[in-house]
């Protein structure tokens, strides 16, 4: 009786339309982040902040854009 279930059950995945699929999978953001923001890059974000720290934010544009760089690569938007 079970191979009866597993048998509905793939007939009823197989008959399933195209244009379902692509709903379900449209709706799936393409580059979703793995990790948190905080936890992200966190190399660029120790030379970034250190850099502010001493200097101040407008001398170090460099860092900043390189952790922003860093960021969007993981899937971030900012």
């Amino acid at each position: 009786m079970g191979g009866l279930l597993l048998q509905n059950a793939s007939a009823l995945v197989s008959h399933s339309s195209p244009q379902n699929q692509a709903s379900v999978t449209a709706s799936v953001p393409e580059s979703k982040p793995k990790k948190k923001i905080c936890c992200a890059c966190p190399e660029t974000k120790k030379l970034r902040d250190e850099c502010i720290v001493e200097h101040g934010e407008e001398t170090c544009a460099k860092w900043i854009e390189a952790h922003l760089q860093c960021l969007r690569a993981e899937g971030f938007n900012v």
